[in-house]
């Protein structure tokens, strides 16, 4: 199995922290709030959050996908870091076996704060991986974080 393996950063004004819980700790009760039209609810299958959960984002009708389940491998709030794995979707993945993603929330000088993102592709044998379907879901992971970002400038009372 070969291991390919993407790094994004993202800049943003929102404090470490916040968005840190926007996505993390609170993504269940934040993210289909932040984005309505593309995310029905969030739920745990198993646990509360903490590592080892099972959780399942699903999304509004009419999409590509309409769940994607991710094992919470490990949240540690003190240094903003968490590592997931998507372990299902509803649509069955040819050449991938996982994806392994990590993020990291860092203050940005001057305010704010930079999150960087990095997953691995686990790919089957004799597989290799297509960058445009990488791509596809960059821009979804890169639209997210916007649309979060976006709406707690807009709501200063959301997770403070």
């Amino acid at each position: 199995m070969a291991v390919t393996s993407y790094t994004e950063e993202f800049a943003s004004t929102v404090s470490p922290a916040r968005l840190f819980k926007a996505l993390v700790t609170e993504s269940h009760v934040f993210i289909p709030k932040a984005v309505p039209g593309g995310i029905k609810n969030v739920e745990f299958l198993e646990g509360d959050g903490g590592a080892g959960s099972i959780k399942q984002t699903n999304l509004v009708d009419g999409g590509k996908l309409k769940f994607m389940k991710h094992r919470i491998d490990v949240v540690d709030i003190e240094n903003l870091y968490t590592k997931y794995t998507l372990i299902g979707c509803d649509i069955e993945f040819e050449k991938v076996e996982s994806v392994v993603s990590e993020m990291k929330f860092e203050a940005a000088p001057g305010g704010g704060c930079v999150c960087k993102i990095t997953s691995e592709y686990h790919v089957k044998a004799g597989y290799e991986l297509n960058v445009e379907e990488v791509k596809e879901g960059k821009l979804r992971a890169s639209g997210l974080f916007k649309a979060v970002e976006e709406y707690l400038v807009a709501h200063p009372e959301e997770c403070s």
